[in-house]
């Protein structure tokens, strides 16, 4: 975990507002309610004092990429009742840790992984709400599922009783070109209209997680539901 100083708690409940007027701002461009809008802290590589701060804002949710990390914070963090919530790219052999500690996965982009989450959760006794994971961008250090796969492996998730299935979660290509971040964003909705159409039993798509520090805005008016921020929150990363 990151040893930098986390910021003041002023400085950082400076911050959340600033991102939540641009979230009114976005929202007000398009016609949406910000109240649709959900925001996501992602607390990976910052120390538990770093949480515990926006915890003391009103926060209960936090991302993290790694579940060793959140092994390493929950005992820290037990007395807040924090909701981990894993957004990164998982090993099938991680799905014991996301079984026993994680409330969220918004990263599911395998059978295989399914698999195995399933197995581990029903030894834990719990279930926990998933997102599948989608590749919108073209570049190869993008994961996620194939967006011609999406509807077979929706159809697949159905019969895990152990998963919720709430929605998708994509991340855009990494570029200047506004337009080309957009695209990524709009394909997912309109994957998500086209799965909603097939009614499959059991898996309901009301949540679009995408968005981040960068390009947020982008992707609220493309219809996110969940927008994942980190150092706008935190501060920069050492």
């Amino acid at each position: 975990m990151n040893t930098t100083t986390p910021p003041s708690i002023t400085d950082m409940s400076t911050r959340i507002e600033q991102i939540k007027t641009r979230i009114a701002q976005a929202c007000l461009r398009v016609g949406r309610d910000p109240q649709e809008v959900t925001l996501l802290p992602v607390s990976k590589t910052f120390d538990d004092q770093a949480i515990r701060q926006a915890v003391s804002l009103g926060f209960k949710r936090f991302g993290e990429n790694r579940t060793q990390e959140i092994a390493q914070k929950a005992p820290l963090l037990a007395d807040c009742e924090v909701e981990w919530v894993v957004i990164g790219q998982l090993q099938t052999n991680k799905a014991k840790e996301v079984a026993r500690l994680a409330h969220e996965l918004q990263s599911l982009d395998r059978l295989e992984l399914a698999e195995a989450l399933d197995r581990r959760l029903q030894l834990e006794g719990r279930s926990i709400d998933v997102l599948v994971q989608v590749k919108t961008s073209p570049e190869e250090t993008k994961a996620g599922l194939e967006p011609s796969e999406l509807i077979p492996f929706l159809r697949q998730l159905s019969r895990f009783q152990t998963m919720r299935v709430r929605g998708l979660m994509t991340m855009a290509i990494l570029s200047e070109d506004q337009s080309a971040v957009r695209r990524c964003f709009t394909q997912l909705r309109e994957l998500r209209d086209h799965a909603r159409q097939e009614a499959i039993q059991g898996i309901e798509l009301d949540r679009l997680s995408m968005g981040m520090s960068g390009d947020f805005e982008i992707a609220i008016e493309e219809g996110s539901t969940e927008i994942r921020v980190g150092s706008a929150i935190f501060g920069s990363r050492g």
